[in-house]
């Protein structure tokens, strides 16, 4: 639908002779006549000026020029109308979606902002997990504990949350409850796994077998999900468990217990994936990614805290951590703080990530990020890293990189 917009061009007199206002202007339908006048060019009529119309429109120009008996208005070139010396009125057909044209491109371009912040937060906050978590393990080795205070910090945050309304609180059934506790189980293990593994080798070997989790997704979807691999996903595995082995067997800190602990995470976090497909409740009562993760923190929370006193006993407090020879405390506890804080950041925006992007833009990120936490660590902690160690991290890694891609390829059906 198209609208009509009106220009005016006022006139006004130059006339030395006083008038009265009723004869200054002499009204016909096409022309006002003065005996001076002023033309505006490209004039905006809106709201209740001269016209009205349903919201502001450019109208087309009007060209002046001079003669001898003053400011005469001409149509642009190419609109043959009758000149008159008085004000033109000119219908100008606009279309509505003229003004908002540009909506939707500048919504991509804020999209695509928002999307690229969170992407660079999602890394920003790996990283400096990573690292703080790594001091804290060396100086306070009890992976356990420490843990456990990760998902206290995360447990006070979701409080937090909820009860100031910066997100809506859940309303949770039983079945639900059910359906989430092997999930928060499988949760816990994963990152107690991750953490033992952080204490007892290097960042960046941690997470060069930790690129091993596509392995493990396709190993245990195919034996409870029923979900076999394409022949192109089989063959993107290849450059990663071989890449996986060429690192490790030229790994300066590697040891077992390490090495064991980086596998049992991915054992237990893509088991989590898995579960989440199979004993999720029913759609119509799903939660969304950061209501579920919420939930998750809570339960792993009060799954853990038994089994780290259990397991380790209290060594958190001020009266053990003063026994320990050499050990800032302030220190300890800054650090421990800022982990706890980052872990809880980076899982929160990447499920923020995950509900803007598909799977496998989200699996692709999560392949950059483990990129940039293995280069940071090397650097930050000065890690020897020999040639085919870098060779085998490089493998593996661009073996997650291909598996990511080649995954959305869906077999032939007959």
């Amino acid at each position: 639908m198209q609208s009509t917009a009106v220009a005016f061009s006022p006139s006004i007199s130059l006339s030395a002779k006083s008038q009265k206002a009723s004869s200054l202007y002499r009204f016909n339908p096409i022309s006002l006549t003065p005996s001076k006048q002023l033309c505006f060019k490209n004039v905006r009529v809106s709201g209740s000026n001269l016209a009205h119309t349903s919201s502001s429109r450019k109208v087309g120009s009007v060209i002046c020029s001079l003669r001898p008996n003053g400011w005469i208005s001409n149509p642009a070139p190419g609109n043959q109308e009758t000149e008159s010396e008085g004000v033109m009125a000119r219908a100008a057909s606009v279309p509505e979606s003229a003004g908002a044209a540009e909506s939707p491109k500048s919504k991509s371009v804020l999209d695509t902002l928002v999307l690229g912040s969170l992407f660079g937060l999602w890394y920003l906050f790996n990283i400096y997990f990573n690292l703080y978590n790594k001091q804290v393990l060396k100086a306070f080795p009890y992976p356990v504990t420490v843990t456990l205070v990760q998902f206290a910090v995360g447990t006070v945050l979701v409080i937090i949350m909820w009860t100031s309304n910066l997100y809506k609180r859940p309303k949770i059934s039983g079945a639900q409850l059910a359906a989430i506790l092997p999930l928060a189980l499988v949760h816990t293990l994963g990152n107690l796994f991750t953490n033992m593994s952080l204490g007892k080798v290097a960042v960046s070997f941690t997470h060069t077998i930790k690129a091993m989790e596509p392995f493990f997704s396709v190993v245990l979807s195919a034996m409870f999900l029923g979900e076999f691999p394409t022949i192109w996903v089989i063959a993107s595995l290849l450059p990663i468990v071989g890449g996986v082995g060429l690192a490790s067997m030229t790994e300066a800190s590697f040891n077992w217990a390490g090495f064991w602990s980086a596998m049992a995470s991915n054992l237990t976090n893509q088991s989590r994936n898995v579960l989440s497909k199979k004993f999720m409740v029913k759609k119509e009562e799903s939660l969304d990614n950061i209501t579920l993760f919420s939930i998750i923190t809570i339960m792993s929370f009060i799954l853990l805290a038994p089994a780290a006193i259990f397991m380790e006993g209290v060594k958190f407090t001020p009266s053990y951590l003063q026994s320990i020879t050499g050990l800032n405390i302030r220190q300890l506890y800054t650090r421990s703080l800022l982990a706890a804080l980052c872990f809880h950041a980076y899982q929160q925006v990447s499920y923020m990530i995950l509900q803007r992007v598909s799977p496998v833009t989200h699996s692709v990120g999560n392949c950059v990020k483990r990129v940039v936490v293995i280069v940071t660590s090397v650097l930050f902690f000065q890690t020897p890293v020999s040639p085919i160690n870098s060779l085998g991290t490089g493998i593996a890694l661009s073996g997650v990189f291909l598996y990511s891609r080649v995954k959305r390829i869906k077999p032939k059906t007959a």
